[in-house]
């Protein structure tokens, strides 16, 4: 186990990567920190490695570690696992494009790990407060339906208890008192620039515990934070020709959950695009979901029942959002305002038109 930069050595490297290429032999490493994350670090490795003995490495990968004080990594320690356990238990059973991990290691009290990834670059992660153009979105939900298809209903997630957490229950009431206090913080903070939205936000966190409890009937492995800065498009920005393998690559997978399936799809679409283009185009990018889910098997769910799905899980986006802010270890700055803003006004606003409280108090 290593715990920072300075463990990433050569030999280190050689010994690691062993477990996918046997012959692997790392002869340098120049390491290059990159990002801002909040709970975490991420590195990018420049390897001058053997091309007789490791002709399959890239010459470049992505590190990614733990970081802070010990009182932080145990408060997000689940998170490690959680992204440690997509990528080591279900990242070759599901469709979504994600990047290959060569590496994953955790220490017992999660509190330590390192995953070695495919460096994306040129992709360029989303921006939040530009929202994306919808032939993106289209894309984005299509892969989108590849983490969700392969899992679909399925009685094995249920046997990942330990360290994966099911949202109905307990779970949800805890959410929900969490939230109402979050929400408290964020309209707090935010009052002068939600004017209106204050109200909606409010209604949607008082309803956060009893919309947990619905049971639709369908429960998948769920992304939970599936938004703009955890996707990564290709560099010309463009996600029409995803077939070729060029789309959208999702990252980010702390947030890891078993649950309905509308959450990242609500969550991502109130969220990642303009109101007017999420009006417009909503109708059509749920059934672009749709048609990608029975392409990969999921024949039994209907255009009308994601409708459903889709309209609940736009409750997905006043929660994450608003405890992302109240609860953010980093220093509060106009740039995480502006993302925050974007989201719950956007979030608010198709609160209101899918008319989603309506949904829930009938439930």
């Amino acid at each position: 186990m290593i715990d920072g930069p300075d463990d990433i050595t050569a030999a280190w490297l050689t010994t690691a990567l062993r477990a996918t290429t046997p012959d692997a032999h790392v002869r340098s490493v120049e390491v290059e920190q990159i990002g801002t994350g909040q709970t975490g670090a991420s590195f990018r490795l420049h390897l001058d490695a053997d091309p007789l003995r490791s002709g399959q490495l890239p010459a470049t990968l992505v590190a990614k570690t733990a970081a802070g004080e010990r009182e932080q990594r145990e408060r997000v320690g689940p998170g490690y696992r959680n992204e440690v356990g997509f990528y080591t238990e279900f990242r070759d059973r599901v469709s979504i494009r994600t990047p290959r991990c060569w590496f994953a290691e955790i220490s017992d009290d999660n509190c330590s790990f390192v995953l070695l990834l495919d460096d994306l670059a040129p992709a360029r992660p989303g921006v939040q407060v530009d929202g994306c153009a919808v032939d993106q979105a289209a894309d984005a939900v299509r892969n989108l339906a590849g983490l969700h298809a392969p899992v679909w209903n399925d009685p094995k997630l249920s046997g990942r208890g330990d360290w994966l957490s099911t949202m109905t229950g307990p779970r949800a009431e805890f959410l929900g008192t969490v939230t109402q206090s979050a929400a408290e913080v964020f309209i707090e903070r935010y009052a002068e620039e939600l004017g209106d939205d204050a109200a909606t936000l409010r209604r949607a966190a008082a309803l956060t515990a009893q919309w947990g409890m619905i049971d639709t009937g369908v429960l998948t492995l769920v992304h939970g934070d599936y938004r703009l800065d955890n996707l990564m498009f290709p560099d010309d920005g463009d996600g029409a020709n995803a077939d070729d393998g060029a789309g959208v690559f999702a990252v980010d997978w702390q947030t890891l959950v078993v649950a309905r399936p509308g959450r990242d799809l609500g969550y991502f679409l109130a969220t990642s695009l303009q109101v007017d283009d999420r009006s417009t185009h909503q109708d059509a990018l749920v059934a672009e979901y749709v048609d990608e889910l029975h392409r990969l098997g999921v024949t039994d769910f209907t255009v009308e029942q994601c409708t459903v799905e889709y309209r609940l899980g736009v409750l997905q986006a006043p929660m994450i959002t608003m405890i992302g802010a109240a609860y953010a270890t980093a220093e509060r700055s106009a740039t995480a305002d502006a993302m925050f803003l974007a989201m719950a006004t956007r979030a608010s606003a198709a609160l209101r038109d899918l008319d989603s409280f309506a949904l829930v108090e009938a439930s």
